[in-house]
């Protein structure tokens, strides 16, 4: 691939296209529940990190901008120099130890947190969480993209959002319940060491993550698609600093710069719409406390059950919608993408202003519905238009955006809290400008990417219908 012997071995590749095997629908879903389960862990702790927010602000004596700090841009300081480097290890390794590795140290630096002894400490257990789970996404995409044939794809990317619906459901629900538990708890002491009884959460929270690891080691991995003839390549017979740009993902930025006018509006749109997604998911809690004098039980309980509703009807709609305008449109998945980031922007705006907290958890929930269904289309879309060569990459890069923008969002927020709203009972008013700022200009650009795209996917498929 890169000039280089692949540690990738010969009978991982697939042979000319007549002799293409896909895995067993058994090994391919099995890989697929493992996949969800790792997921569901990383999203239980964002969702559980968050209710813990008032309690980290009051316990360690935290500014609204510190605390986003610590929420957001903390957690991708490591993953913006070794996040794109270790997805290249999806390209070239078997992508179920990637996975095992990363999942172990996902669980283990979660448990670490709890240990923190002041907020340097707490900020570095963030770091390395990121460089833990950096390489997740890429390597479960590119290994369900291997796994399943074409046809089915979309339906594995959509079952693939289970991970992320049981994390976002029931980590309100247990993570408020934990939270109100730990709360008469008096601070454990071990040593030289105190840990606040909220802490607790956190190690309980890391541990599950290392049976979930050894559950990866029973993946089957599957069988790899040949290269695209059309894609950007590394040389073959290239210098060992050339091999370095190589793994730091220089040929994907390339491949990436190749097509602007497809992949730009995909990537803007989804850099800005992550910012206010992960803004709103970290600070709906304090929002929630601060506006409405709700407990963290209280939230968890119908922010739980909002999400479940919310996640489950999205998945429908999202994947009935998406079926019905592929009949019609090449460009099926984003232009369904544009008309669920318009409603989303609506949703976003609108829920903080409603003057009950029943009523901005079910404006909220809506915002959850075509939220998810977006999801999957954007993703199907990226995997359709990327290079097969160098797919782990480009896919990191385009969640690189959604990662580092999204991990901005609760810093973002607080900075506008802190410095441009001022009254901490005013967080209402600093969602609205936030969700107004960003998600309007990403709506138009996802809209701009549809005509590109369509043009895309008419010149692959003209492509793939070549003779051998």
């Amino acid at each position: 691939m890169a000039g280089h012997a692949s540690p990738v071995m010969p009978e991982e590749i697939a042979g000319p296209a007549g002799e293409r095997r896909w895995s067993s629908a058994p090994a391919a879903y099995w890989a697929l529940f493992v996949i969800v389960l790792a997921t569901f862990i990383t999203f239980f702790d964002q969702v559980v990190f968050g209710m813990l927010a008032e309690r980290i602000k009051h316990d360690f004596g935290l500014t609204d901008s510190q605390l986003g700090f610590l929420a957001g841009p903390a957690s991708i300081v490591c993953y913006l120099f070794v996040g794109i480097p270790l997805a290249r290890l999806a390209d070239i390794y078997p992508r179920k130890y990637v996975l095992a590795g990363g999942v172990t140290a996902i669980g283990t630096i979660i448990a670490m947190g709890g240990l923190a002894q002041n907020f340097l400490q707490f900020v570095m257990s963030r770091v390395f969480l990121a460089a833990g789970g950096s390489a997740h996404a890429p390597s479960s995409y590119s290994l369900l993209a291997d796994a399943f044939p074409p046809r089915k794809l979309t339906r594995a990317f959509a079952l693939l959002q289970f991970g992320f619906i049981g994390g976002t459901t029931l980590g309100p629900w247990i993570g408020g319940k934990l939270v109100m538990m730990t709360a008469g708890w008096e601070p454990s002491h071990f040593g030289a060491l105190r840990m606040f009884g909220w802490q607790w959460i956190l190690v309980w929270t890391g541990l599950p993550a290392l049976l979930v690891a050894l559950l990866f080691l029973t993946i089957r991995e599957p069988q790899r698609l040949i290269p695209a003839t059309d894609g950007v390549r590394p040389p073959q017979h290239a210098g060992a600093g050339r091999r370095i740009l190589t793994f730091m993902g220089f040929d994907a930025f390339k491949a990436i710069h190749a097509k602007p006018r497809v992949f730009y509006p995909l990537f803007g749109a989804l850099a800005l719409s992550a910012v206010d997604v992960f803004g709103l998911q970290f600070w709906r809690v304090p929002f929630m406390i601060r506006t409405y004098g709700w407990n963290e039980a209280q939230i968890g309980a119908m922010l739980g059950l909002v999400a479940l509703v919310g996640s489950l009807t999205g998945l429908v709609v999202g994947a009935t919608f998406v079926e019905w305008l592929a009949k019609r449109y090449r460009d099926a998945n984003v232009r369904a993408a544009s008309i669920f980031f318009a409603i989303v922007t609506v949703t976003n705006i609108v829920s903080p202003l409603m003057p009950t907290g029943e009523s901005a958890l079910v404006v909220l929930g809506f915002g959850l519905v075509f939220g998810l269904a977006g999801a999957v289309p954007q993703n199907a879309a990226v995997q359709r238009i990327a290079p097969n060569a160098m797919r782990g990459q480009v896919t990191a890069i385009y969640l690189f955006m959604f990662t580092f923008f999204g991990a901005m969002g609760a810093f973002f927020v607080g900075l506008i809290q802190d410095f441009i709203v001022g009254d901490p009972h005013k967080l209402w008013l600093t969602l609205t400008i936030s969700a107004a700022t960003l998600l309007i200009p990403a709506t138009i650009l996802m809209y701009k990417a549809i005509r590109p795209y369509r043009e895309e996917i008419e010149r692959l498929e003209a492509l793939e219908t070549v003779p051998e």
